[in-house]
Order: C-alpha cells, then structure tokens, then sequence
C-alpha cells in the first residue's frame, strides 16, 4: 500500500510524578531528514531516536519533539561549586576605578559556563529512560505511520484514476494514429490531381506512394503509445507494491512525459492533438501527487 510522506503521531504517560511527552511530524521531502529536540538531560537519546525513526521511516522531513516536564529532585541541575568560588575570586580580586562599586547577583552567576551542570547519569538511569522514551517514540510511530497509511490510500485512489484516463486518452490516440495516414494520403492526393489537371502533367502513382510511406515513417507513434502502455503499467504495478516508491514513480511520470511529447510532436491531428494536452495534464496531476508519496 501507498504511504504518504505526511502524518503525525504522539504519545505520553506519568511516571512517578513527571510527565514524558512524544511528538512526531512528517512533511514531504526527497529524502530522509530529521530534526530532533530533547532536553538537554536526555540528549544521549539522539542516537537511539533517530535509529528508531528510521527503521519505520524511509523519506520525509520527520520533526521529532520530547517534552519532560514534572517534580522531580532528579532533573535538577548540580552547581559546580569549584567553577562558583573562582568566578567569586576572581570577582573580589578584580579593582573597580575609583568611585565605582558594585553588587554580585547570585542568580547571574548560576548562568555562567560550567557554574550548573547536568548531573552525571549512571549507564542503568539511562537504559531505564531510555526503555520509558523508546516505548513513547513506538506508540508517536504507529500513530504516525496509521495516518500516512490512510492519506496514502487516498492518494493511491487518486493516482488510479488518473491513470484510468490517460490510459483511455492514449487509447483514443492509437485508434486515431491510421487515420492520420489516410487523411493525408486523401489531402495528397487531392492535392495532386488537381495540380495535374490545372498543369495537364501525369505524376507517377510509385511516386505518390513514397511520399505517403515516407509521411508515415515520420508520423508513426506505435513506439511512443508503446513504451507510454508500458510506462503506465509499471506505474500501476508499482502502486498495488506500495513501499518506498515515490522516487520510481516520478521517473515513470517523467518518462510518460517524454512520450507523450514526442507524440505530439510527430502527429499533424486536430483530434490527437487535444488528446496529448489532456495527457500532459493528466500527467502534471500525477507528478503533483506523487510529491506526497513516500
């Protein structure tokens, strides 16, 4: 099944009076991207995090957000109360010019580098926060990755019945090819006989025939219709796959472009020509929507 590149998933749960909060977003984008914020006490998750988005993701902008919030002596940060004598040393050996004095704000020397530090985390808090967050991140993920599924069969819909109509189109265009051939053989014809009866000359038949066979050489768009059949069905093989396709269906939709401008190019018919517009169209809608598809 088709996944959008587009969800969102989140998750939380209390523990011992602190509260952990998930939450993931996923945009489009050509590849995998992640961008991820953690306090600061947590950031030896980042690692673990990103290894875990990836495993269940394969393209996307993926934002990802851990919020801890609670009462809990453990998160407190620890004073470094070497690093806060010697800035307090250094602020008494400094001399203010003469009738200067000042005051020292406590409260400005906590933000000082190095005065308040994480407190060190042993290797079983760790494992233990880790097995806590790990499960919120799987619960955001699922979430996550339901909601890319169900956009994904809208735009798995979509994407069909587009290709229902260009494939009609093309149809209409391979029922239309032969009679680009008659019509001009009749025009060519026409055109002759009545040169030669305004000129009284005689053209060879041979003569007329090569030019027709030649014209229709020229004109031929088996090939083009062709490949865009085939293009077409390893579209629609593609989509019934699902996975990480997007990247392959824009090349398909690239290629189906190709052709059909070459068939418009090769074909002097009002009726083909109407048809290749409405293609391309078709086309742009596909490539548009294939944008969203992981």
């Amino acid at each position: 099944m088709i996944q959008s590149m587009t969800g969102f998933g989140e998750a939380t749960v209390v523990r011992d009076g602190v509260g952990f909060s998930v939450e993931i977003r996923s945009l489009n984008n050509r590849y995998f991207k992640t961008a991820t914020k953690l306090p600061e006490r947590y950031q030896f998750m980042e690692a673990d995090v990103e290894k875990l988005l990836r495993s269940h993701l394969s393209r996307g902008s993926v934002s990802f957000v851990l919020r801890v919030r609670g009462k809990n002596a453990a998160a407190a940060f620890e004073i470094n109360r070497d690093a806060l004598e010697s800035y307090l040393d250094q602020i008494r050996e400094t001399k203010l010019p003469d009738g200067m004095s000042g005051t020292v704000d406590f409260a400005s020397l906590l933000t000082l580098p190095g005065v308040c530090e994480i407190p060190e985390l042993d290797e079983s808090f760790r494992e233990k926060e880790w097995e806590l967050v790990g499960s919120l991140v799987k619960e955001a993920l699922t979430m996550l990755v339901e909601m890319r599924t169900i956009e994904g069969k809208a735009l798995c819909d979509d994407l069909m019945s587009n290709c229902n109509e260009i494939r009609r189109l093309a149809g209409d265009i391979a029922t239309q090819a032969p009679k680009v051939i008659e019509e001009y053989h009749a025009k060519l014809h026409d055109r002759v006989s009545h040169l030669l009866r305004t000129a009284k000359l005689d053209v060879d038949k041979e003569t007329l025939l090569r030019e027709v066979a030649v014209y229709a050489d020229r004109c031929d768009i088996s090939e083009e219709t062709s490949r865009l059949e085939s293009h077409l069905n390893q579209f629609i093989e593609l989509c019934d796959n699902g996975g990480a396709i997007g990247r392959k269906l824009d090349f398909l939709a690239q290629e189906m472009l190709r052709e059909i401008n070459t068939v418009g190019s090769k074909s002097n018919n009002a009726a083909i020509a109407r048809d290749v517009v409405e293609i391309k169209g078709g086309i742009d809608r596909l490539k548009e929507q294939i944008q969203n598809v992981e």
